[in-house]
């Protein structure tokens, strides 16, 4: 159960999928999870703990990464002294193009990527750019 109240701007982003990988947890131990004003409340097997709106990653299907998402992102990677997104995202994205539905899904999922690139490590993007090529090729051999 999500529940939404007084939304913060990056609430749109936050899915139980997203928060079990940040957690290292599986989707069905997720219990709760409470969007509050500045910060997430997630209920899951074994804890109780508080997430960053700005540790969660876009996803497709609702509005598109804005300015004002960057500098929250910004701000949360220079308070953990990292210029980039948190590793969890690389892993995020990468399951997201596995479980593509569809050529056009895979495309969308790499065309958000294309617009958050700045996030990334030119390391984690080429790693990105690759899965997203093995995915492709599947596809175009399927």
């Amino acid at each position: 159960m999500i529940s939404k109240l007084k939304l913060h701007p990056l609430a749109r982003f936050v899915t139980k999928e997203a928060i079990a990988l940040l957690l290292k947890r599986k989707p069905e131990q997720i219990y709760r999870i409470d969007c509050w004003r500045r910060v997430i409340h997630v209920v899951a097997e074994g804890i109780s703990t508080f997430v960053s709106y700005a540790d969660i990653p876009p996803i497709l299907g609702v509005d598109p990464p804005t300015n004002l998402d960057f500098a929250y992102w910004h701000r949360r990677w220079k308070k953990n002294k990292q210029k980039r997104a948190p590793e969890f995202w690389v892993d995020f994205y990468a399951k997201k193009f596995q479980q593509s539905v569809s050529v056009r899904d895979l495309f969308n999922w790499g065309k958000l990527i294309g617009m958050v690139k700045s996030a990334f490590a030119a390391e984690s993007l080429q790693g990105l750019r690759k899965f997203y090529a093995e995915e492709k090729g599947a596809w175009d051999n399927f």
